[in-house]
């Protein structure tokens, strides 16, 4: 069974430029998930992979903007 967070990884609601950005922190959330065992170490490694993933995201809002106003 999937940990609770790996579903605030999902992208596919995404425009294009940002699956992208997510799709790869996915892949290792999941992977991360699958390969090591639950416990309060793993679910803050997600919770900080998410947090970066959102971080991500909103470069790469804030980098579409940019090229809008230019």
């Amino acid at each position: 069974m999937s940990h609770p967070t790996i579903r605030w990884f999902q992208f596919g609601h995404l425009p294009e430029n940002l699956q992208k950005v997510s799709e790869p922190m996915r892949t290792l959330a999941t992977q991360m998930d699958a390969e090591l065992p639950d416990g309060a170490e793993k679910a803050a490694g997600l919770r900080k992979l998410l947090e970066a993933k959102d971080c991500f995201v909103r470069s790469a809002l804030e980098k579409a903007e940019h090229k809008g106003t230019s």
